[in-house]
């Protein structure tokens, strides 16, 4: 369970300006009580920055009357971005309330060598792992190179950004009204028949194929454009 901690309630008023400080020194920082809690929770291989924005006055309020404050996460709290995190009295009252901070998450994952532009199709020499903010774009970095190499790229990708799936066009094993060979492999043989793809499917995705004799069946789309159904 994680340690608590208990940091003087003066401490919030530090993150309100010097207006709401002259009259408060803290011996103790809420914001590194703060730092501590989202810096023990973040997962294992990142590296977290966070940023402070001046807290809610109704918040700076609420807790006036406490003497000591405890930092906690909200149920379901993303520590991701622009989110909140909670401070509870846990000396003197029993309110609490939620200050804004920017979490910005860093880690290794596979970045642009150079500016990519839309239509590149993505070398060895375009990509490296390095380490990059996680939190600035949407969508889920890469974490190894030869999920890129091959892709064309959809959206411009800085040099060093972050390469995400959601900037990479989608490849298609197979496209819905494709000529496609149908595969039936088991044990010791394979059989193979002609076929139409019913939908589009990505290398490893189930798809729906009609063979010429007009049965449908549903197998796994493979390089090539075609479809393998495992016989059992």
């Amino acid at each position: 369970m994680p340690r608590r901690i208990l940091i003087p309630v003066a401490a919030l008023a530090l993150l309100a300006g010097p207006a709401a400080a002259a009259d408060a020194p803290a011996p103790g920082s809420l914001e590194d009580a703060v730092r501590l809690t989202l810096e023990r929770e973040a997962a294992a291989g990142t590296r977290i920055a966070i940023e402070f924005p001046p807290p809610p006055a109704a918040a700076v309020a609420a807790l006036a009357g406490c003497r000591r404050v405890e930092p906690f996460l909200p149920a379901g709290a993303r520590l991701w971005g622009r989110t909140a995190i909670g401070v509870r009295c846990a000396e003197g009252g029993h309110a609490s309330a939620f200050l804004p901070v920017v979490i910005k998450v860093h880690a290794q994952a596979v970045a642009a060598a150079r500016t990519l532009p839309p239509g590149t199709v993505i070398g060895p020499e375009d990509v490296a792992l390095a380490e990059v903010e996680l939190t600035n774009g949407p969508g889920s970095a890469l974490a190894d190179p030869q999920q890129a190499i091959g892709h064309t790229v959809a959206r411009a990708i800085p040099a060093g950004a972050a390469v995400r799936r959601e900037s990479l066009r989608v490849l298609h094993a197979v496209s819905a009204g494709d000529s496609v060979r149908v595969v039936y492999a088991g044990p010791g043989f394979s059989v193979s028949a002609d076929g139409k793809a019913l939908a589009a499917a990505q290398e490893g995705q189930a798809v729906r194929v009609q063979t010429e004799s007009g049965r449908v069946l549903t197998g796994v789309a493979r390089p090539g454009r075609v479809v393998e159904i495992q016989a059992f």
